[in-house]
């Protein structure tokens, strides 16, 4: 039985990310609708950017109806089993952080059978794990976790998408490999938000000059 692995990754991606939406339409007091449709944006929001970069035709979210079955899953996980907010931002967080470690390879693997070189693949990966979570961010009115100076986001997709992307020249990616990165950035991604580490400033810290008075 052949498996076709960038596709399971891709709906697991899907579905990690559609999870984290309905939860965070949770915290913000959404109905059902707006859970599935946030659910919905983010679960497939990354892999349409990454098909229109690709110029691969329709999108797959699209394409293929399979992909609608992860955010209706989702919604309806969340709303039978989530039953108060107490614990829901911590649980956006770890979907979110599993999303983006099965979409920075997804997006890599992507790109580099489209025929793109390795550097290309790296980014369209990264853009692939980060570009659903800007879409929920923006839609439920916060700041986009990638943009957020208190953790590190980017940097793990990164790091998934360069391991990723040896590994594919290489020929060792497969679904084991794929896997063991997968942990790998969801680790770093979790490990980041517990001990708050985080990418330096835009600008190094000064201090405002103290002028004399008369």
């Amino acid at each position: 039985m052949h498996l076709d692995i960038p596709l399971i990754l891709d709906l697991a991606g899907c579905f990690f990310f559609a999870v984290s939406g309905s939860l965070l339409a949770v915290r913000k007091g959404f109905d059902l609708v707006g859970s599935v449709l946030l659910g919905s944006l983010v679960g497939l929001g990354g892999g349409v950017v990454r098909d229109f970069i690709l110029n691969a035709g329709p999108p797959a979210a699209f394409s293929n109806p399979i992909y609608l079955a992860a955010p209706l899953l989702a919604a309806l996980m969340v709303y039978l089993v989530v039953g108060g907010v107490q614990r829901v931002s911590r649980l956006v967080l770890m979907f979110d952080a599993g999303g983006l470690a099965l979409f920075c390879i997804t997006g890599s693997l992507k790109a580099l059978e489209a025929g793109m070189n390795a550097a290309a693949a790296i980014l369209l990966g990264v853009a692939t794990a980060v570009g659903g979570g800007i879409l929920r961010d923006i839609t439920a009115d916060q700041v986009p976790s990638v943009f957020d100076p208190k953790t590190m986001y980017a940097i793990p997709a990164l790091l998934g998408s360069a391991l990723a992307t040896g590994l594919w020249y290489l020929g060792w990616l497969n679904l084991v490999t794929g896997t063991v990165v997968a942990v790998v950035v969801f680790a770093l991604r979790m490990l980041a938000l517990h001990f708050h580490w985080h990418a330096p400033l835009a600008a190094r810290s000064w201090a405002r000059p103290r002028f004399r008075r008369g």
